[in-house]
C-alpha cells in the first residue's frame, strides 16, 4: 500500500469554518486514497459536521484544540500565546513531522508568522513568499509574491523568481518557465526603484529564463509562467483579477437572462461557457503555498468554500511527492 500524505487542516480558520473546512476535508479524502487528514479544532463542532458525511474513518483524525486565532489579533503575539489554537497546532504537527503539510484559511499574518517561527525557513531563504496559481488564456501562471512581503528588496525578488521557476518546473511540469517582473511598461529603464534594481539581477541570473517586464494587462494572456513582484503589487493584482472575473460572469448571466433571445442564446453557449468559467475559477487551483519553509504550509482564501479546501489538500500530494522544499534548498544552495 502506498504511503499516505498526511495533511493537517485548520478546521477553525476562515469565514466559513468549521462547516466548509470539514466538508472540503471529507471531499478530499473521498477523492484521493493517498490522503490522511488531521482536523484540528473544536472537537464537538468538528464531530457534529463529520456526522453529515460518509468517509473512510481510518483516514480522518480529529485533533482537539481549545483556542482560535482571529484576523484582528497581532499575528506574532497570537502565535506565541495561543499555543493550543487550531492554526498553531497544525504548524507544530508539520514541524514535528506528524503531518506532511498543513492547510489554513485563517489569519494570513498568523500563518506567515507561525510559518517562520514554528516551521522555520529553509537555509538560504531570505523571505518566504506566498505564491498562488492564477488562470490565464494559456492555462495558469504563478504569482509570486501575493501577500507575504510588502516591503521587499531586489534580492528578494531575485529569489522569488528562482523559487517560482523551481515550483513551475517540478510541480506544474513547465519545461522552461518564462519569468517576468511586473512593471508599468516593457522598457528596461521603466519602473520604480525596486524594479530598476531587480531587473538587472533577474536578467543576469543563469538559473531562470527571464523574459523582461510584463504589464498587468498582459498577465491574463499567459505571456509568462512566473510573475514576480512584491506582495503589495501582487495582492492588488490578485484581488483585482478575482473581482473583475466575478463581475464579468455576473454581468454575462444577468444579460443573458434578461430577454427571451438571451435565454435562447444562453442555452446554446452554456457548455462552452461552463468550461471557461471553470478554467477561470480560482477555487479550482487550491491555495497559495508559502514557499521556502522546512515544511509545507498552504494558505487558502479566507472566504474559501469546500471546493477550494478540497483542492488545497489534494495539491499537497504533489508537493510531497516532488519534494519541492528539498529541491528549492538544493538548487539555492549550490
Amino acid at each position: 500500500m502506498e504511503e499516505l500524505v498526511t495533511v493537517a487542516l485548520d478546521a477553525m480558520g476562515g469565514d466559513n469554518a468549521p462547516s466548509e473546512m470539514v466538508k472540503g476535508g471529507v471531499e478530499a479524502v473521498n477523492a484521493s486514497k493517498e490522503v490522511k487528514l488531521l482536523l484540528a479544532g473544536d472537537e464537538k463542532e468538528i464531530l457534529e459536521e463529520l456526522e453529515k458525511y460518509s468517509y473512510d474513518r481510518e483516514r480522518i483524525e480529529v485533533i482537539p484544540t481549545t483556542e482560535v486565532i482571529s484576523n484582528n489579533e497581532s499575528p506574532v503575539s497570537a502565535v506565541r500565546n495561543k499555543t493550543d489554537s487550531s492554526l498553531v497546532r497544525c504548524q507544530r504537527l508539520v514541524k514535528s513531522g506528524e503531518a506532511d503539510a498543513m492547510v489554513s484559511a485563517g489569519s494570513t499574518g498568523a500563518i506567515l508568522a507561525g510559518g517562520q517561527l514554528i516551521v522555520g525557513r529553509i537555509k538560504g531563504i531570505q523571505r518566504p513568499p506566498l505564491a498562488p496559481l492564477i488562470p490565464t488564456a494559456k492555462g495558469f501562471s504563478l504569482l509570486i509574491d501575493c501577500g507575504a512581503n510588502v516591503d521587499a528588496r531586489a534580492s528578494h525578488l531575485l529569489q522569488f523568481a528562482q523559487i517560482g521557476s523551481i515550483y513551475m518546473k517540478h510541480i506544474m511540469g513547465v519545461k522552461d518557465p518564462k519569468v517576468a517582473i511586473v512593471n508599468i511598461g516593457a522598457e528596461e529603464e521603466k519602473g520604480n526603484q525596486l524594479v530598476k534594481e531587480a531587473y538587472p539581477l533577474l536578467k543576469e541570473c543563469p538559473s531562470i529564463h527571464f523574459v523582461g517586464s510584463i504589464e498587468a494587462r498582459d498577465i491574463p494572456s499567459g505571456n509568462a509562467d512566473v510573475i514576480v513582484c512584491e506582495a503589495f503589487v501582487g495582492n492588488v493584482i490578485l484581488k483585482l483579477y478575482e473581482g473583475v472575473g466575478n463581475t464579468l460572469i455576473h454581468r454575462m448571466k444577468t444579460s443573458m437572462l434578461s430577454s427571451y433571445r438571451g435565454k435562447l442564446g444562453a442555452l446554446l453557449v452554456k457548455p462552452a461557457l461552463k468550461t471557461v468559467v471553470k478554467e477561470f475559477d480560482s477555487s479550482e487551483y487550491g491555495g497559495a503555498p508559502l514557499l521556502g519553509l522546512k515544511g509545507l504550509v498552504v494558505k487558502a482564501h479566507g472566504s474559501s468554500g469546500a471546493q477550494e479546501i478540497k483542492h488545497s489538500i489534494i495539491q499537497c500530494i504533489s508537493f510531497k511527492k516532488q519534494n519541492i522544499n528539498v529541491r528549492i534548498e538544493e538548487i539555492l544552495n549550490q
